[in-house]
């Protein structure tokens, strides 16, 4: 079969056109049908999230970094539960080539049970996997029901699911395309043998979650078709009909309240997998005319040899968490309200690359997109009366993707990730007030913390630190959220494989708004030999588990290496430590016009330092009482005011200035050629 062209994948995102079976259902609807279905609908799928949280073997499916959803016959999205936005728009790719290629052989029917992951048929990478299920009532297709997760494992050639050595796509494990894995509502033994002896490292954690996905998705299957025997099939095509024409009248009526014009972003990104390097990750031109948006590529850094790549269906996804996080956040999950956005990839960037490209670490890239777009929104709506309140700086978007894998305290497998680095990042700055301390996961705003407790049991660790992580926010006159930090120590076992997947140790990724500072980067930091465990016994007084008071006072010794946030597999021994960061978010606005009592709030809460009150927002008070010298803190800022302004130069001069200067050429190898980020020559992979 052929696999999707990207034109094939643009047109699959719209919605079909409506059938005159579906006009007519929709025209029976009484009046507060809808308002009463719809919600049957969230009802369904958030009962089926619930299943899925529950049922879940992997830390993403614990912690809710998932997708529960409903679509047509045609395969449209009509509504979703979402951990993760990231899922939404993009499944229908996966049902409608089901539908072209698959109708006739092996054909679709009552109890089949489909399964895929792989990006080239619309998916975001690997380790993202969907069980589809379809709905068929008296032998018609009526519905489609999906439930996506992420696992944390694919037989890669490094554990973990997303291996950042990875050259091209045959050396990222398990890439499968969309296939019957069961029939008569029933898994197919054979296939869960062949998942089994495939060369995963953790078998039952992959088996276990795919039997999640089916159990959720059929869960969804019974309820509509108990809404079919209560109010009728009519009702139920009539309703999808009706949920699709409301969402895409919402999304034409707010997209031509937008302003006309071109806004662009650019977002680098500061290294590829292990290799510090330098990227155009995306460079944006955000076009709003005629009642669409259009979002062209043109000049973003052209494909590399690694897992760092992006298929575009996956950039879409990304863009999804932002536009229903903010923009669209009032209108329903689904296809039509993407009906007047269109996109434009130009051929070989490294949001669009070859087939053979690796793009199991894609998120790292497709993260750079969603970021760029807030900026280009934040740029376009700031003037408007009605959704000024809306603009945000980005979400804090780097974190420690730590994978641990071995044996566990109980004798099992495991190859699993430690998903609190994940879910605490800060939200971005927002025009009216801080962004939201540990707010989530910037590819999944519901996500939550694991328990620690949960880990501890499950894992062979112990959580021995997990806090704010103090001065991870950037600042402004509205703050970003803070960023957590946690410390691991490997326990109960002689030893653990461990790596870490990211980006963002050089470049902050997310870029903060209108005079706001950057959040902090990420360190890789971990520690071999040290003696916490022989303090801890002997009760020693001077220990405290503060993270700032450990990297300041160096009161636990050992081995200490520090490096970029990717780091190659290692063994780690018993008493040896990891530490786990999660990026604060950008600021917004001048820090100098912060209130000074919301700075004192800050500091006691632990969420800045003294420094930062002192030297960059420039406020006086007293250390001890923690009470701000009001006449003095104007006369800070109003010194420093004078001195930017001393500082400061023409744009003019800048420019001059500032075209000059080139970054390393070592730092270039991915760049293309500088600075337009044009390629310079083919990619060749193993």
């Amino acid at each position: 079969m052929p696999i999707p062209t990207l034109a094939e994948k643009l047109a699959w995102l719209k919605p079909s056109p409506p059938t005159p079976h579906e006009i007519e259902c929709a025209a029976k609807l009484a009046q507060g049908d809808y308002e009463i279905g719809a919600q049957i609908t969230n009802d369904i799928l958030d009962e089926a999230m619930e299943i899925f949280v529950r049922s879940s073997r992997s830390y993403f499916g614990v912690s809710g970094d998932s997708m529960v959803a409903i679509f047509t016959a045609n395969g449209d999205l009509i509504n979703a539960s979402c951990g993760t936005y990231l899922h939404a728009i993009i499944q229908p790719i996966v049902i409608k080539f089901i539908q072209k290629y698959y109708a006739e052989n092996p054909g679709i029917h009552d109890g089949d049970i489909w399964y895929t992951n792989d990006a080239l048929y619309g998916g975001i990478h690997n380790p993202d996997q969907v069980a589809l299920i379809p709905v068929f009532h008296e032998g018609r297709l009526i519905a489609w029901a999906t439930a996506a997760l992420h696992t944390t494992e694919t037989g890669a050639v490094e554990p973990g699911g997303m291996p950042v050595s990875a050259k091209s796509r045959f050396e990222e494990g398990l890439n499968m395309p969309p296939i019957k894995i069961g029939e008569n509502f029933k898994i197919r033994n054979d296939f869960l043998e062949m998942y089994s002896v495939y060369g995963l490292r953790a078998p039952a954690m992959f088996i276990s979650d795919l039997r999640a996905r089916c159990t959720t998705a059929d869960r969804v299957r019974v309820r509509i078709l108990e809404l079919v025997k209560k109010r009728g099939e009519d009702f139920v095509i009539g309703l999808m009909r009706k949920m699709l024409d409301t969402a895409e009248a919402g999304a034409r009526e707010k997209v031509k309240h937008l302003p006309d014009g071109k806004f662009r972003s650019v977002v680098f990104n500061d290294a590829i997998g292990w290799t510090p390097a330098l990227v155009r990750a995306c460079f944006l031109t955000l076009t709003k005319k005629d009642g669409r948006l259009v979002f062209n590529f043109e000049g973003t850094s052209p494909e590399n040899p690694s897992s760092y790549n992006v298929h575009t269906q996956a950039v879409v996804g990304h863009i999804a968490n932002f536009m229903y996080e903010y923009f669209f956040h009032d209108l329903p999950i689904c296809s039509s309200t993407f009906a007047p956005i269109d996109f434009e990839f130009p051929e070989g960037i490294i949001l669009n690359p070859d087939k053979l490209a690796a793009t199991s670490c894609c998120v790292y890239i497709g993260m750079q997109a969603r970021c760029a777009t807030h900026n280009a929104f934040a740029k376009m709506t700031f003037s408007s009366a009605s959704l000024w309140q809306q603009v945000a700086a980005s979400p804090g978007s780097q974190h420690t993707a730590q994978i641990c894998a071995g044996v566990s305290q109980w004798k099992l497998a495991i190859s699993d990730v430690l998903s609190f680095s994940l879910n605490t990042q800060g939200q971005g700055g927002r025009a009216a007030t801080d962004g939201m301390d540990s707010y989530g996961f910037a590819w999944c705003a519901f996500g939550r913390a694991p328990d620690s407790e949960q880990v501890e049991s499950e894992l062979p660790l112990s959580v021995m630190l997990s806090q704010h992580w103090r001065d991870s926010c950037g600042h402004g006159i509205h703050r970003g959220g803070s960023g957590a930090v946690q410390q691991w120590m490997v326990h109960k076992v002689p030893d653990i494989v461990s790596l870490c997947m990211g980006n963002g140790s050089k470049v902050p990724l997310g870029q903060p708004m209108f005079g706001g500072y950057a959040s902090s980067p990420i360190p890789g930091i971990s520690v071999k030999k040290t003696d916490l465990l022989k303090q801890m016994k002997e009760g020693n007084p001077e220990l405290t588990m503060d993270h700032r008071e450990i990297m300041e006072k160096a009161t636990v010794h050992g081995d200490w290496t520090y490096e970029l946030i990717a780091r190659t597999p290692k063994v780690y021994q018993e008493g040896d430590l990891l530490f786990g960061f999660s990026g604060g978010g950008p600021g917004y606005g001048d820090p100098l016009e912060r209130d000074p009592e919301f700075v004192m709030e800050d500091l006691k809460k632990c969420l800045i330092s003294d420094w930062t009150a002192t030297e960059i927002y420039k406020i006086a008070y007293d250390h001890e009482r923690r009470k701000v010298d009001i006449e003095k803190t104007n006369q800070q800022r109003a010194a420093e005011r004078k001195s930017r302004l001393a500082r400061g130069k023409s744009y003019g001069e800048f420019e001059k200035e500032w075209n000059k200067k080139s970054p390393p050429k070592e730092a270039l190898i991915y760049y293309g050629t500088w600075p337009d980020a044009k390629s310079t020559g083919p990619v060749f992979r193993p």
